[in-house]
């Protein structure tokens, strides 16, 4: 099959990190090829590489078998490789043609000739056979449409290769139809399709490759059909089946049949983010949520925790019904979270690590019960000691500590305010091996103290020694529970690969 690109020992580093680490890729005319991997697998920086957007630190480019070294997004699209995101860049204010010729409108007598780019913005749409009314504001159209404005564009400017970087997240099933049917007819017109997704039955549905990266290195490059799902899941977290224990302690199983009830979650669905679901977390128990990346596992639990308002379902807090519709409903009734992205939604950077720890308990007391400054030290320095949190003193900025030690004072400041539920999403992520056991004990010594929790990790490893019962998911849905002796990794993998 035609080579149109190909990336040759690509290699990029960021202050030290090597994010790429002589990775080969290749896209060929006429084959969806989707680049699959967790988070930190080095896809998006792979693409960023191709697109101009990072200059690489090592290897080569090359279309149709030239050199290329594009300087920026549009340098690539220049020379035929064109992205499409899930967040399409477009301008939502400007009508469907403007934006199909944005950067080389057409003009006549000094005017745009506005007929003239209505009938090419109609042409490039047709090639989708994707009819609109191209004068209308991009704005006024679905995100589903507004992604065929986005590749109707990399068609009119002679995309050889075309890049779609989740392009599926928030489209719903009859749009992915669509969608699919549109890279079809792409494929029989000779396009290279790079085809970024997290959802495995996306995968075997359009691709006929499949390029696997882990920790920015090239894991394996396969036809699909040669591929199983399982095989699949193992190369992307790292885990080799045929060495995975299939043991579990057998004290987690008689623990799951003695919590008593707390939480039950029933139907909780949101439109494009979770199909309803089910279960139940009992006092002093840990439960686990299971799947890979766009699974659904975060989504539950900003649900749960009323970042996100649900669209169907309810939630029960000791029998009855409670409204969670906001972050202040769940801390009312006794919740913390801990999210995935501390630098983002975790830490109040400029703020000392006195203050990010006493925050939690001062919302719930409300702003008219002030903690006085002598208890805020007297708070910060028992969880600074009782977490072994490595800072000089409590009024040093939280931002000039390591990644684990921000880690453990957003634990510090949920464990303040003696939650009844605490959500982990991604406690050990990007820390270093000490503290991660820390926080794993921190966990078992909190269940056995009677606290709840929900716990989201990528590393399935860490949820069979951690979670007394787990929920599966893949695709946004659940679709499967395990519980004591049947939480292994083995049992995990399989039902993630489905």
């Amino acid at each position: 099959m035609n080579e149109l690109l190909r990336a040759r020992a690509i290699t990029k580093r960021f202050a030290g990190v090597t994010a790429l680490d002589a990775v080969d890729f290749c896209a060929r005319a006429g084959e969806v090829h989707a680049l699959m991997g967790e988070n930190g697998a080095g896809k998006s920086t792979l693409i960023k590489v191709i697109t101009g957007v990072y200059p690489r630190d090592g290897g080569e480019l090359l279309l149709e078998g030239q050199p290329i070294s594009p300087a920026s997004p549009l340098a690539a699209q220049k020379l035929g490789i064109s992205t499409v995101y899930q967040e399409v860049n477009l301008i939502p204010m400007m009508s469907v043609a403007e934006n199909i010729s944005i950067g080389r409108l057409r003009t006549k007598l000094g005017f745009l000739d506005r007929r003239r780019i209505q009938r090419e913005a109609e042409a490039a749409l047709a090639r989708l056979e994707v009819k609109l009314d191209v004068s209308r504001p991009l704005q006024s159209y679905s995100i589903a449409m507004q992604q065929m404005v986005a590749i109707a564009r990399s068609l009119s400017m002679s995309a050889k290769v075309l890049i779609l970087d989740e392009p599926t997240s928030s489209l719903d099933a009859a749009e992915v139809a669509h969608l699919f049917q549109v890279l079809r007819r792409l494929k029989e017109q000779g396009l290279a399709i790079v085809f970024v997704t997290h959802f495995l039955d996306q995968v075997y549905a359009i691709s006929d490759r499949i390029t696997v990266l882990r920790n920015g290195k090239l894991v394996k490059e396969t036809l699909a059909k040669d591929l199983s799902r399982l095989e699949l899941v193992s190369q992307m977290v790292g885990r080799d089946m045929t060495e995975v224990a299939a043991d579990h302690s057998a004290a987690a199983d008689a623990a799951s049949s003695q919590h008593a009830g707390f939480i039950e979650v029933k139907g909780l669905t949101r439109r494009q983010a979770m199909e309803p679901v089910n279960f139940s977390i009992g006092k002093g128990e840990v439960v686990g949520l299971a799947g890979l990346l766009g699974s659904g596992r975060t989504e539950i639990a900003q649900m749960l925790f009323g970042v996100d308002r649900h669209d169907g379902g309810h939630i029960e807090v000791d029998g009855r019904p409670r409204k969670i519709t906001q972050p202040r409903h769940a801390i009312s009734l006794d919740f913390g979270l801990c999210p995935e992205d501390r630098k983002v939604s975790g830490i109040l950077p400029d703020l000392s690590v006195r203050e990010n720890i006493a925050i939690a308990l001062q919302a719930r007391r409300g702003w008219w019960r002030p903690l006085s400054l002598r208890k805020q030290q007297e708070i910060a320095d028992g969880y600074i000691k009782l977490l072994r949190i490595k800072t000089s003193d409590a009024e040093k900025p939280i931002r000039l500590l390591s990644g684990g030690n921000q880690q453990k004072c957003i634990l510090a400041r949920w464990l303040a305010s003696k939650p009844r539920l605490l959500i982990l999403d991604e406690p050990t992520r990007g820390i270093d091996v000490g503290a991660k056991a820390e926080i794993a004990a921190l966990i078992d010594q909190l269940s056995d103290e009677g606290m709840s929790l929900l716990v989201i990790s990528s590393e399935v490893e860490e949820l069979v020694r951690m979670c007394h019962r787990l929920i599966v998911l893949r695709d946004r849905r659940k679709i499967g529970e395990l519980q004591g002796a049947d939480v292994t990794e083995q049992s995990i993998l399989k039902r993630i690969a489905g």
